[in-house]
């Protein structure tokens, strides 16, 4: 690997980790393995703190082809508490309403489910990443200030449902979906056809484009795969 000319290193971002924490605990163990003050670096595809999976990080020259990566398509494993909803659509805030649910059963979700396939509009979260007149959406909505975001066209190549317990009403399902697809704003628009609410508890992206969760290395163990590498780099000093 040449980091300097361009590499790409495929990491399982942990729970609570944002996606720029994890891109500069990984910079900051090359660099200091490069032995350079700052190497180039960036990431492709950001996921949420509360979210977990892989993360494509880019390094040296190979960070031209961010754009394109984030444009390739995605597939996540999510779980949804349905009866309830929380102003962020996840477990960063305390469950703000509740809703019936006694209505809901297995044959109603899949019904529902359907109904996401294929082109549709989305409202992306309010605590997004989305820009509204310079400013990051999460940042104006943790200020207090209101936030009105537009719907925007997203694909949802293939959505399965995996799981349901009735008892709990908890559901899981498998997504795969293109660019700009919020799974936060997924699950509370199945929590309204429901007729009911729903907000994630957990969320995982399996995949983007060709790369696997299998293909990823945690990052506690990332220094221990940097050990095993052939790092051109280095023989070039």
């Amino acid at each position: 690997m040449n980091f300097h000319e361009g590499a790409f290193v495929f990491v399982n971002k942990p729970y609570r980790m944002s996606s720029f924490g994890a891109l500069a605990f990984v910079r900051t163990r090359l660099s200091k393995k490069l032995g350079v003050k700052r190497l180039k670096t960036g990431h492709a595809g950001t996921l949420d703190p509360l979210a977990t999976g892989v993360l494509i990080l880019c390094t040296g020259k190979a960070t031209k082809k961010i754009e394109s990566l984030q444009l390739q398509s995605k597939e996540y494993t999510a779980t949804l508490q349905l009866g309830a909803t929380t102003p962020s659509f996840d477990r960063e805030h305390t469950v703000d309403m509740t809703y019936p649910t006694k209505h809901i059963t297995r044959e109603l979700i899949l019904q529902v489910l359907k109904q996401f396939e294929g082109d549709i509009m989305q409202v992306p979260p309010v605590y997004s990443a989305v820009m509204v007149d310079g400013h990051r959406a999460y940042h104006l909505a943790r200020k207090g200030d209101e936030v009105e975001l537009k719907a925007k066209p997203v694909r949802i190549d293939e959505i399965e449902l995996t799981d349901f317990n009735p008892d709990t009403m908890q559901m899981s399902i498998r997504v795969a979906c293109g660019k700009g697809t919020y799974i936060r704003s997924l699950a509370r628009d199945i929590g309204k056809a429901l007729n009911s609410g729903a907000f994630l508890t957990a969320l995982c992206r399996t995949r983007l484009g060709d790369v696997r969760i299998e293909d990823c290395v945690k990052l506690d163990e990332f220094n221990e795969w940097l050990e095993q590498q052939d790092i051109e780099d280095l023989k070039s000093k």
